[in-house]
């Protein structure tokens, strides 16, 4: 198929893949910095054919494209301003897995790229549990030791899409057998190589081999895209291209140098450390980035100053906002959240409107939204609706959540159904309004902090308390399953897709 794109890999710098550091915030801040194109951390071919695409654009809530797993993780989210410079690497060992996610986020990026230089464990080995795969092995590192199937993969992809199509590997044991496995690459047409210039053995703090990168850089036509010199050679914009002179490549990537500070990519110098974090916050709270990840890139920023004060701070945070605060943005997340919530208003007038033109009236309604600040600890609504049910013997609840935009639950209870008529970011965050609706028309405790006593905290108590007198007579201690089941929320919609 003709590539039909701008996209070009010579005389470029590059943002590598790094797992959970290349993330939507991440890579835009690059951008701006100066990065020609960026890539996405290496997902895995299995994890996202389990995903489903949703558009975040039509109310301007976050205006992003998100690829969201069964259990509403959001596992791969970008936007416009990156779509022709993003390129999305994945992991597989499976020509035709790689070329269904391909497919799948084509739209949605400028390139895809196969990662195989990762030595970890999570791609050169399989990993599972009871519920799924999470990957089958062979992927990264493992595949230079199969260059049939680098062939099969890559050839599939270039022919089964129009984005250009790369690879990212590391060396081999010696210059003569990675010279013969790139050129072997180059004949599948594939629009330019990453090497990474370590074997794969070797780690960070090992010197690159710039020789066996100039070798196959001279020994072959396709862009190649040095990788490996934060160590040795990149502390700043100039290093750059001396990494490159020494190595003959057409581009450069950076991966550690880019982490500890992307304004790297900036030919006027370096921005200090404090403006680049702020920025970085920025984009973090402007897309929704997951706390925990917007976390662990600002301690890879600040390495050796995580015992000050401010990365005592960090490191204590338990949500964006607490970061922000801890960088002195409070302000920022306060106005910048206060925006979030008057596009989810518009957008639940609009739908509001939308539900009154196809209205049902067997459906209770009710404007609710659940705030778990006034429940007790692992007590919710749902909780209390289960045991409801189950006192009155009733079928147990029925929650219906489409995935949207946004999410709004109907759940039936004795045939009859109820929601609330505001939407909610989350499927769980629905389904317990929902519960409240039906407990509220109920006339039903929902388990509240201010509705005095907590039937179900001193059920537990009284069963933690039973356990201990167990232990003290030397019984055995193991609860049956069907016990347990009167306190854990169900996760039957949960879809594990047949492999």
């Amino acid at each position: 198929m003709t590539v039909n794109t701008p996209l070009c890999f010579r005389g470029k710098k590059i943002l590598a893949p790094m797992v959970r550091v290349g993330t939507l915030p991440m890579r835009l801040l690059a951008l701006d910095y100066g990065a020609d194109i960026v890539y996405c951390e290496e997902l895995i071919d299995i994890k996202m054919l389990q995903c489903k695409r949703v558009i975040n654009g039509k109310y301007k809530v976050l205006e992003t494209v998100d690829f969201v797993a069964p259990n509403e993780r959001v596992v791969f989210r970008t936007c416009e301003k990156e779509r022709h410079r993003v390129v999305f690497q994945m992991g597989s060992a499976d020509a035709e897995r790689a070329l269904a996610v391909a497919k799948l986020v084509e739209s949605d990026v400028a390139g895809i790229d196969i990662n195989m230089g990762c030595p970890k464990e999570y791609s050169t080995k399989a990993i599972c549990n009871s519920f799924c795969i999470f990957s089958q092995g062979g992927m990264g590192a493992a595949l230079l030791s199969d260059p049939d199937k680098i062939e099969s993969i890559l050839t599939t992809l270039v022919k089964g899409i129009c984005k250009p199509v790369t690879c990212k590997i590391r060396i081999l044991p010696s210059v003569e057998e990675t010279v013969n496995l790139v050129k072997r690459i180059e004949k599948t047409g594939i629009a330019a190589i990453a090497v990474h210039g370590r074997k794969k053995e070797e780690r960070p703090q090992h010197p690159v081999h710039c020789d066996v990168i100039k070798a196959i850089s001279e020994a072959v036509s396709i862009p190649v895209i040095a990788n490996g010199g934060s160590h040795d050679f990149i502390k700043e914009y100039t290093d750059i291209e001396t990494f490159q002179k020494a190595t003959a490549a057409s581009s450069v990537m950076i991966a550690r140098a880019a982490m500890w500070n992307p304004s790297v990519f900036r030919k006027e110098g370096l921005f200090p450390l404090k403006d680049v974090m702020q920025d970085y916050i920025k984009y973090a709270v402007r897309y929704d980035n997951h706390y925990t990840n917007t976390k662990y890139c600002l301690c890879q920023m600040l390495r050796e100053q995580l015992e000050t004060t401010q990365g005592k701070k960090l490191h204590a945070a338990q949500s964006t906002q607490e970061i922000c605060e801890a960088f002195e943005m409070g302000d920022f997340y306060e106005e910048t959240t206060a925006i979030f919530e008057a596009k989810k208003t518009s957008l639940e007038t609009e739908t509001q409107d939308e539900d009154d033109q196809m209205e049902d009236p067997d459906v209770i309604k009710m404007a609710v939204r659940f705030d778990k600040r006034e429940y007790p600890p692992q007590i919710t609504p749902k909780m209390y609706l289960l045991e409801w049910c189950r006192k009155e013997k009733h079928p147990q609840p029925v929650y219906e959540t489409p995935l949207d935009r946004l999410f709004c639950s109907v759940v039936t209870v004795a045939e009859q159904k109820y929601r609330s008529t505001l939407w909610d970011k989350s499927k769980k965050l629905a389904e317990q309004a929902a519960a409240i609706v039906c407990l509220r028309t109920l006339g039903v405790p929902e388990g509240k902090l201010c509705e005095g006593e907590n039937h179900l905290i001193n059920k537990r108590k009284r069963k933690d308390r039973e356990r201990l007198n167990n232990r003290d007579h030397g019984e055995d201690l193991a609860e049956p399953s069907h016990k347990k089941a009167n306190f854990t929320e169900g996760t039957s919609d949960m879809n594990v897709p047949k492999m």
